[in-house]
Formats: C-alpha cells, sequence, structure tokens
C-alpha cells in the first residue's frame, strides 16, 4: 500500500514553537526523575557503611546489562502531599517496571530504602498494586525486592492499611494463577510486610541484614513484655533454619541478587519468551512528533500525521475514510505485528462512533490488538446529534471498548476531555497499558467550558431569585475554576495520581508499543498451571 504522504511543515514557526513546547516539558520530567534518585542516592554513605547496595545499584545487577527496562508509573505520588512542585519528590517509594531476569522478562518492584527507609507512601500502595495486576494479566514472574520500614506511624491513614490488604490477597493469587513469586529480602520486613516473603513462592535472605518478623523489639515489648533482639526474632539464619521462611540466605545483597538471577533461569520460562520485534522503521522521522502536537490544545491537528511516524513504511489502510471521517481507524503494522489504531481529528459524533465501535469488533474478530491515540474533545453535543442517537451510538462504542477480547493500549496523545476519555479506552476502562504524553490534558471539560458553565447557572439562579447577577463573585468564581481545572489537568498531575503508566517521550512511543506487544504474544505462548491455592510453605 502507499506511505502516507506528509504534509507536516518542519521549518515553520508554529512547529519551532510546538517542539519548544514539548522538550521544555521533557526537561521537567526528566529533571522530576532525577529528584527522586537524588533524593535515595543521599543515603549513600550510610548503605556504604553497611556494606549494602543502594536500590538503583540492586537493580542493575538483578536486571540484563543492555536489555531494555519499562518503568512503570515513574511519578506516582508527585503533588499528592505537597502542593510546592519543587518540594514533591515522586515515585511512590518503590520502583516498579518490567525487565529480563536471565533472559526471562518479569515484573520487578524494588523498594526505594534509600527514601524515608522505604516506608510505605499512599501512591506506593497503588503503584505494588498495578504491578501485580500487570503481571497477572501478562503472565509475568512477580520479583519484589524487599527492604521497608513499613506503615510511617506518623501519616498513618485508616484508609491506607485496609487497602494494603490487596498486597497480600494478590500475591496468593497470582501463585495460585501458576505466576512464580520471587522475593529477596534485604533489610527490614516487619509486621504485614513480613508477609511478602511469607507469601512468596521462593524467598532469599541477606545474612545479618535481612529481617522479617510480625512485631519487632519495641512493639513486642509494649504488646507483652518479651524482650528479644532483631536477629533472634527474624533473622535470615533462623528463618532459614528454624522457621522455614527462607530457601536461600546470602552475605550480601550481590551474592542474593545472583542466587535470584540464578534461580530465575531455572525456572524454565525462559523458552517461553518472544525475541524483541524488528521491522521496517517509519519512513518519517519520530523527531517530528515533538512539533506535531499544537501547544495550544483546541488547535486542530491530523493525528495520522502520528500514525505516520509509528508504523512500519509509514504505510497504514483507513477503514471507512468517508464515513464519520473524525474519528480515524486504520489497520496497519508495528514491528511486523498487525494491530489496529483508532484516534480522533475531531469529536466523536453519532457516524464516527458507530464506525468505531465496528472497527473494535472486526479487531476483536481477528485477534488484532487495539491501539488508542487520544485526542479528543469528547462526544458531539448539541441538539442535531442528540436526535441523531448520540447517546445510543455512543453507549454502544462503550461496550465494544469494555468488552473487547483482544489486548488494548491507550496512549493520551493531547486532548482526553469528557466521555471521549471513555471511549477512547481511558483508564476507567482498564486497557493492558496506558502511557501519557508530556503535553497530554485530562479533564471533564476544558477549563473555559467549566468556568462558563458554572457562570450561567449562578446568573440564572440569581435571576429565578429576582435579583441580578453579582459579577464580582462570578468572576472570582470563574478564576477558582479555572485554577483548580488547569492545575489538574496536566499531565504530570494526573500520572502523580497513577491515572497512567506512565508519561513517556513521544519519541519513543514506537518502541514502547512495540515492547509491549511484544508482551502480549509471550503471554499467549505461556502455559501456567494454576492451583486452588497458592504454594504454601512447610
Amino acid at each position: 500500500m502507499p506511505f502516507y504522504e506528509s504534509a507536516v511543515a518542519t521549518g515553520d514557526a508554529a512547529f519551532a514553537e510546538n517542539r519548544a513546547h514539548m522538550l521544555a516539558l521533557l526537561a521537567e520530567l526528566e529533571a522530576l526523575q532525577a529528584r527522586t534518585e537524588a533524593a535515595s542516592a543521599r543515603s549513600g554513605p550510610r548503605f556504604t557503611k553497611r556494606n549494602q547496595l543502594l536500590p538503583r545499584e540492586r537493580l542493575g545487577l538483578l536486571l540484563d546489562a543492555g536489555a531494555p527496562f519499562l518503568a512503570l508509573s515513574p511519578l506516582a505520588g508527585y503533588l499528592l502531599d505537597v502542593d510546592d512542585p519543587a518540594r514533591s519528590v515522586p515515585g511512590g517509594g518503590c520502583i516498579a517496571g518490567i525487565g529480563s531476569i536471565s533472559g526471562t522478562k518479569c515484573m520487578v518492584v524494588a523498594d526505594d530504602s534509600g527514601i524515608e527507609a522505604g516506608a510505605l507512601q499512599p501512591m506506593g500502595l497503588e503503584k505494588f498494586q498495578r504491578a501485580q495486576q500487570l503481571a497477572l494479566d501478562n503472565r509475568l514472574p512477580f520479583v519484589h525486592l524487599v527492604e521497608s520500614a513499613g506503615a510511617n506511624l506518623l501519616r498513618y491513614r485508616v484508609e491506607d492499611f485496609i487497602s494494603g490488604g490487596s498486597h497480600y490477597c494478590r500475591l496468593a493469587r497470582l501463585s495460585a494463577a501458576g505466576i512464580p513469586v520471587l522475593t529477596l529480602v534485604h533489610g527490614s520486613s516487619t509486621a504485614g510486610g513480613a508477609y511478602m516473603p511469607g507469601l512468596s513462592d521462593y524467598v532469599v535472605m541477606v545474612r545479618n541484614r535481612a529481617r522479617a518478623f510480625l512485631a519487632g523489639p519495641p512493639l513486642l515489648k509494649a504488646a507483652t513484655g518479651e524482650i528479644a533482639t532483631e536477629e533472634d526474632l527474624g533473622g535470615a539464619a533462623m528463618h532459614a533454619t528454624v522457621s522455614g521462611l527462607a530457601e536461600y540466605v546470602a552475605e550480601d545483597d550481590a551474592e542474593g541478587l545472583g542466587i535470584l538471577r540464578e534461580l530465575v533461569s531455572r525456572l524454565g520460562w525462559r523458552d517461553l519468551e518472544v525475541p524483541l520485534p524488528d521491522g521496517p522503521e517509519p519512513r518519517h522521522s519520530a523527531e517530528d512528533l515533538l512539533g506535531i502536537m499544537p501547544r495550544d490544545g483546541r488547535k486542530a491537528v491530523d493525528m495520522r500525521e502520528v500514525i505516520a511516524r509509528l508504523v512500519d513504511r509509514s504505510e497504514f489502510l483507513e477503514f471507512k475514510s468517508a464515513y464519520g471521517p473524525e474519528t480515524v481507524c486504520v489497520h496497519a503494522d508495528l514491528y511486523g505485528i498487525p494491530l489496529g489504531i483508532l484516534t480522533n481529528n475531531g469529536p466523536l459524533d453519532p457516524a464516527g462512533a458507530t464506525k468505531a465501535t465496528h472497527f473494535v469488533q472486526a479487531c476483536c474478530q481477528s485477534a488484532l490488538p487495539l491501539i488508542y491515540l487520544q485526542n479528543t474533545t469528547g462526544y458531539l453535543v448539541g441538539a442535531e446529534p442528540e436526535r441523531a442517537g448520540m447517546i445510543k451510538h455512543g453507549s454502544k462504542m462503550l461496550q465494544a471498548v469494555a468488552n473487547a477480547t483482544v489486548p488494548q493500549v491507550t496512549v493520551q496523545c493531547g486532548a482526553s476531555f469528557g466521555a471521549g476519555n471513555y471511549g477512547m479506552c481511558g483508564r476507567g476502562f482498564a486497557p493492558r497499558f496506558l502511557f501519557t504524553w508530556p503535553n497530554a490534558r485530562t479533564a471533564v471539560m476544558g477549563a473555559e467550558q467549566a468556568a462558563t458553565t458554572m457562570a450561567i447557572v449562578m446568573e440564572e439562579s440569581a435571576r429565578a431569585r429576582g435579583s441580578e447577577p453579582d459579577r464580582s463573585q462570578i468572576d472570582a468564581m470563574r478564576a477558582r475554576i479555572i485554577e483548580s481545572f488547569e492545575r489538574q489537568t496536566s499531565a504530570f498531575y494526573t500520572s502523580g495520581r497513577m491515572l497512567d503508566d506512565g508519561v513517556i517521550d513521544p519519541r519513543d512511543t514506537r518502541r514502547v508499543l512495540g515492547y509491549v506487544l511484544t508482551l502480549f504474544r509471550r503471554s499467549e505462548r505461556v502455559t501456567t498451571r494454576p492451583v486452588t491455592f497458592g504454594v504454601a510453605r512447610p
């Protein structure tokens, strides 16, 4: 088929402005991630004194050198408890991602014990549980590097205690589903954290550093009056020789990681791996993606220009191009993998929603993964769309997306407003993965629309009471709404609340999609042996 002839003018002023804006956002993203790494690295002298490796050093030794690592939710917790962007440290207190260990793709979570001794953070709970769910969905062995002070009692919230129970429920279900759970305990694993190794199928503990007990010495003394040392209560030697909690004891972090790598290699899952995909590159440069998306999200953009910089040879077959043309559906290959792509060149109208429904169902019929490139202001409103059955046709699209039988991946490239977020497989519709570009904006509607809507309501309410609207009150209300919406719509804000799986550089989109598509193909090859219950310890 003919490749897509691009109309992007890379030399004009608008492109340059868009590119500069995107690069500034990417610099901000890089600075936020560097802030987290620096905060953890400040504990370096203390770790060295204890003959320990920092969490990111542990990851470096665990993962295969040179193999890709897909970091997940690196901005988790950003601006959650601290309103000042300059002081907020993202990450949720743990590092999570998908990488290769001894040639086997695994879900890896490492407690970031360089920050607050690895104490649990609210978004860290969600981040951990999201990683568990992705491991289950994609049939990935789950590997956890444990060193955590547990709950921060100074910031205790009962809801965190309750929701934290899902950690253990999900570990049990992973094991029961036939997915190995492996844990290396580097340091403290106390109280509820003790059930992390307890619910693992394989446990490695580091001698004289690892601790696992339901009640540490202070709590034990407070509760029972009993006095015991940490080593007697829950040291590696005791758990390897007396309690049976540990299968392996390592002399230090490095040896423990080596044991873990050998253990993964002996599970036999490497034979199930699918090689990373390879296919002809797009004819148009990924660099162009920096300048295609308008800085002003209200300006129109032809999303076929984005598709042409993602798919093989920039070739695609557009589906029903003349019907509901503002909803774009195409068949294409990405790294040689056939798939369907849906995106938006305008609002979703009745014809576009009907076309999207047809396309989703047809892709399910042929087992084609679906990629959604979101740039939508939502479903079309007005008297004519209502009479044309916008609700009915939009609902059909929601039904199709919600019940699709193939893996779905969403990339928020620009606007993601209103029910368009739902129809284009937003977070609420549980795509297998969801990534965001740093310029993306997400909200129930635009800030100006929300402010104007409430201004009209206030004006009509005042007149209904027989008085004139107070213009100063209305103006103050408009300002508050606009500020609130603008603050909450940014990609960094929404990513901090775990509403995506990570903010990515637009230039990396093809590689990221290729990586997760490989995971889908791999998961189809994995034959697990589920049991009624997880693996129980003696």
